[in-house]
């Protein structure tokens, strides 16, 4: 019974979902783009991918269950990070987080057509993890956008998990809450890995989870060395994430 649903199931996602999810894709870029070129690229780099996203994981019949939303306070930048599972893992966020944000991307991502030139008219931070002065630039770009106020969206993993478990953290986003003083907002992704790993090549349903912890303020009193309060910020941050993240 099991194997009749999961090919019923492809055969909906090719006849069915891929379709409206590539006109939704088109739609949702092209508004974006112009959006972008006529002004307040905070409003068209937020709301239209918020929809699309949503979008994809109702065309998908994808369940999705969000947790301790109380715990954002509503206009305050944060620094969002989160565990990498999957693809989807941009869906969820996007579609299930309800604040506005912008997403520090890595730079692969800007030569998807139409969907690259959406992101950067969005305002969106490209970041080249292979350069070093690349990502220091990506990084300041980063901070800008969070002095202005708005909040902006990181995987610290760098990548997405290749088993699902909760990867080494990179220092990025840590320096940025400690330097600018602002509080990193964690968030744990279940479910996304089984929905479509790394190495898959189609989507399997599966319920999916975003849990939203207490945000973490940058380390005062407990270190005065620098490397060391990045270390425990990450530290701290980590563990909130892997405390909800089930197996």
């Amino acid at each position: 019974m099991k194997a009749i649903v999961k090919i019923f199931y492809l055969i909906y996602q090719i006849c069915i979902a891929l379709p409206v999810i590539l006109a939704a894709t088109i739609m949702t870029a092209v508004t974006t783009i112009i959006g972008g070129i006529l002004g307040n690229s905070d409003f068209w780099g937020y709301y239209p991918g918020m929809i699309w996203s949503r979008i994809i994981c109702t065309v998908l019949l994808l369940p999705v269950k969000v947790e301790g939303k109380e715990n954002i306070q509503t206009g305050r930048p944060y620094i969002i990070v989160a565990n990498h599972q999957s693809a989807m893992d941009i869906f969820l966020i996007y579609g299930y987080l309800g604040i506005p944000f912008k997403w520090l991307m890595k730079k692969e991502l800007r030569k998807i057509p139409l969907v690259g030139a959406a992101c950067s008219k969005a305002g969106f931070i490209y970041i080249d993890r292979a350069s070093r002065s690349g990502s220091r630039d990506s990084i300041a770009a980063a901070a800008e956008v969070l002095k202005k106020g708005m909040s902006m969206a990181i995987f610290p993993e760098g990548t997405r998990s290749k088993d699902g478990n909760v990867g080494k953290f990179k220092k990025g986003a840590f320096l940025l809450a400690q330097e600018l003083g602002i509080e990193l907002l964690p968030v744990t992704i279940n479910g996304a890995y089984d929905v479509m790993s790394k190495q898959a090549l189609k989507v399997t349903w599966h319920p999916m989870e975003l849990t939203v912890h207490h945000p973490v303020a940058p380390v005062t009193a407990e270190a005065s060395d620098c490397n060391e309060q990045v270390r425990l910020l990450s530290e701290r941050t980590r563990d909130a994430i892997c405390s909800a993240k089930k197996s």
